[in-house]
């Protein structure tokens, strides 16, 4: 038994009638997303990160060389606003991981450029995402994982195209 049982179990006892079984694979999903976020915000902040600096940070360095984007599409990459990007701009300025540069085909727009500091920050920190993700992931065998990334894209595919409509 886990945490989740124990709550059904009392709704059980509460309310004998209602079907319960998504209840339990939800609860499940959302105290794992809960923890394994936790475990992935300390190793963020070792880096001397938060989580969306990271993923700004990210989205650049995935960019390819010379790992530079405009605002506009590394907001729309990580579903944000500009006015929420432009903060985390500022901050990832200030500690040098990124500079704002005029782009040089439209002087009305700049581009942001992860800096080589910034470079070996993300390295350092994704190298340590990655091996936490992995050591979170570990009880499951890898035909187990892949059983459920399986089930989790056929299941996000559902939510994607429910909040689409």
């Amino acid at each position: 038994m886990d945490q989740v049982d124990v709550i059904l179990d009392q709704w059980r006892r509460e309310r004998p009638g209602l079907d319960l079984a998504a209840v339990g694979t939800a609860g499940r999903l959302g105290r794992f997303a809960m923890l394994a976020g936790r475990a992935v915000d300390r190793v963020f902040r070792e880096h001397g990160l938060q989580r969306g600096e990271f993923d700004v940070l990210a989205a650049l360095r995935r960019s390819g060389p010379p790992y530079v984007l405009i605002p506009s599409v590394l907001a729309a990459t990580l579903m944000m606003s500009r006015a929420g990007m432009t903060s985390r701009l500022d901050r990832l300025e200030s500690a040098g991981l990124v500079e704002r540069r005029l782009d040089p085909d439209d002087r009305r727009s700049f581009l942001v450029a992860l800096t080589d500091t910034g470079r070996g920050v993300v390295d350092a920190a994704f190298t340590d995402h990655a091996a936490n993700e992995a050591r979170l992931l570990s009880p499951l065998t890898d035909p187990e994982r892949a059983t459920l990334d399986l089930l989790l894209r056929k299941l996000l595919h559902g939510v994607d195209t429910d909040a689409d409509a």
